[in-house]
């Protein structure tokens, strides 16, 4: 089969997932001619995606959040009123889609939750397979726990769900544990998409931590730590495009800018995770045993969400405050749940042919 990928340019979590599902439909004959990737002001592209990606890669003007001043917490109002006074360039954008669709003639397109391609089936219904991939859509589920309250949060989140999965003829959602399919629904359970680079990994435990800071502004809480706690070892991954690739604070503190293979290897030495709710590395760090301290961006309702059923799953323990004290007081406490999670990721192959094939 042929298909064309469109994946959500926020974080890294999404293009890691792209990453690991075009190996696996490749692997087995099938064909990924094109990938569409939403725009992103805030972010570049990071290299590692580019270069594990054998394909046409289109970046695209794509709806995103907006943050506050300090680059902290999600701003709904102003991630409302920018997104809809943008109309008229997701318009090109979804008719730059058409073009790409029309020319390639997939058999199926495949939506890393990116809105733009919601927005695309409900604008030009085309004849095509469309397939919705997120761990968002576990929300949609009989059995999901949501957070106490915010319930206007909450339908906004359903909202967006079916925004991005209009018209999809399958609903895949990615899952911490193994959950029932609900058919009625459309709705498939579906292993972590984790990549090989993260399973041939051997863990070990050394001294430093390793945190990584989706928006940038929440350096300062790692800077805080640091002052209290100098001689703790800490590696920090940000996204601030003005910084070097390496700034050295000092011996014990290091900023890095996006960088994948080192990125693992800090990993699966790391004694444990600090990171904002994403679900991505929350999954790799389970995966190599690593003990983790969530924190959802302030505002940011699915990381809230993300962080609640990723503590139920056994990764760690959560917060609203990024201060590296809690994790460490954490630790003794920590079980180890890898070998249950390793075994429920070791499927994501056979089971994601099953659903797309």
């Amino acid at each position: 089969m042929k298909y064309i990928f469109i994946v959500q340019g926020e974080g890294r979590g999404h293009m890691t997932q792209a990453i690991t599902l075009f190996n696996i439909l490749t692997n087995n004959g099938h064909d990924v001619s094109h990938i569409i990737v939403g725009k992103s002001n805030r972010r570049a592209l990071p290299s590692f995606f580019l270069e594990q990606i054998n394909s046409p890669v289109t970046q695209l003007e794509s709806p995103n959040f907006i943050t506050d001043k300090n680059n902290r917490s999600v701003n709904v109002l102003r991630t409302f009123t920018s997104n809809v006074s943008k109309y008229r360039t997701f318009l090109n954008s979804v008719n730059h889609i058409d073009k790409i669709v029309k020319n390639e003639q997939p058999d199926a397109i495949i939506n890393f939750y990116d809105f733009l391609g919601g927005l695309y089936f409900f604008i030009k219904r085309p004849d095509v397979k469309h397939f919705a991939l997120a761990h968002q859509f576990l929300l949609n589920h009989n059995d999901f726990v949501f957070p106490k309250g915010r319930f206007y949060d909450k339908a906004s989140l359903l909202a967006g769900n079916r925004l991005a999965a209009y018209g999809a003829n399958k609903i895949l959602a990615l899952s911490f544990q193994p959950m029932k399919d609900e058919p009625n629904k459309k709705l498939h359970v579906v292993p972590p998409l984790l990549r090989d680079k993260i399973k041939v990994q051997q863990p070990q435990s050394k001294n430093h931590f390793l945190v990584y800071i989706v928006n940038h502004g929440y350096s300062k809480e790692v800077l805080d730590f640091h002052e209290r706690h100098p001689n703790i070892p800490i590696h920090c991954f940000w996204d601030k495009k003005d910084e070097p690739a390496e700034l050295k604070v000092d011996e014990t503190l290091t900023f890095h800018q996006l960088d994948d293979i080192k990125f693992i290897k800090l990993m699966s030495s790391c004694k444990g995770y600090l990171t904002t709710a994403g679900f991505e590395s929350v999954c790799e760090a389970m995966y190599m045993g690593k003990p983790v301290l969530m924190v959802p961006v302030e505002g940011h309702y699915e990381q809230a969400c993300n962080a609640m059923d990723a503590k139920q799953a056994g990764a760690g323990v959560s917060s609203e405050f990024f201060d590296l004290e809690i994790l460490l007081d954490y630790l003794p406490n920590h079980k180890e749940v890898g070998s249950e999670f390793r075994k429920w990721c070791d499927t994501s192959s056979d089971r994601f042919l099953e659903i797309l094939i």
